[in-house]
């Protein structure tokens, strides 16, 4: 299996010691860790990403800083608990990662956490799509930073 990064393996391995309704209680409690979105960020909610895949909307903008790491901002409705606990497992466990450390993490991971135990098939597709979404905003990442400057192209500023 694909090495996952540190923390979002740390998730994996909490899970994994939980059983059936722990899980749901542990997921519920991660919902509450979910961050607000930062204040220069909620002025441009409406221009983030939507993860059109996932019945519950969920907003996501990414940041690359200039070491190359990635920050995930997600953002869930409050009456969505299970979809904000799992946002939390994604925001905290790809905080920090690189783009080829997002792109390699499997989407059907949250198996190893035994999630399909206790979510429907159509929520595991809701999760699924999130990450795949992410994965995607973060492919956008190393191809804008892999792009030449307008100067590099031959423009005039």
């Amino acid at each position: 299996m694909i090495a996952l990064p540190e923390k979002l393996q740390q998730f994996v391995d909490d899970f994994a010691l939980l059983e059936g309704q722990e899980k749901l209680e542990y997921l519920m409690e991660l919902a509450e860790r979910l961050p607000p979105l930062p204040e220069w960020l909620l002025a441009k909610r409406d221009s983030m990403e939507i993860v059109h895949e996932c019945m519950t909307t969920v907003f996501v903008h990414v940041e690359k800083d200039g070491d190359g790491r990635l920050t995930f901002y997600l953002d869930v409705p409050p009456e969505s608990p299970t979809v904000r606990g799992y946002a939390t497992i994604l925001s905290e466990g790809l905080a920090g990662s690189t783009v080829d450390e997002v792109m390699a993490v499997p989407t059907e991971f949250y198996l190893a956490m035994g999630l399909q135990q206790v979510l429907s098939g159509q929520r595991l597709t809701g999760i699924g799509a999130i990450l795949a979404h992410m994965k995607r905003l973060a492919g956008e990442q190393e191809t804008r930073s892999s792009e030449p400057a307008e100067s590099e192209q031959g423009f005039e500023p």
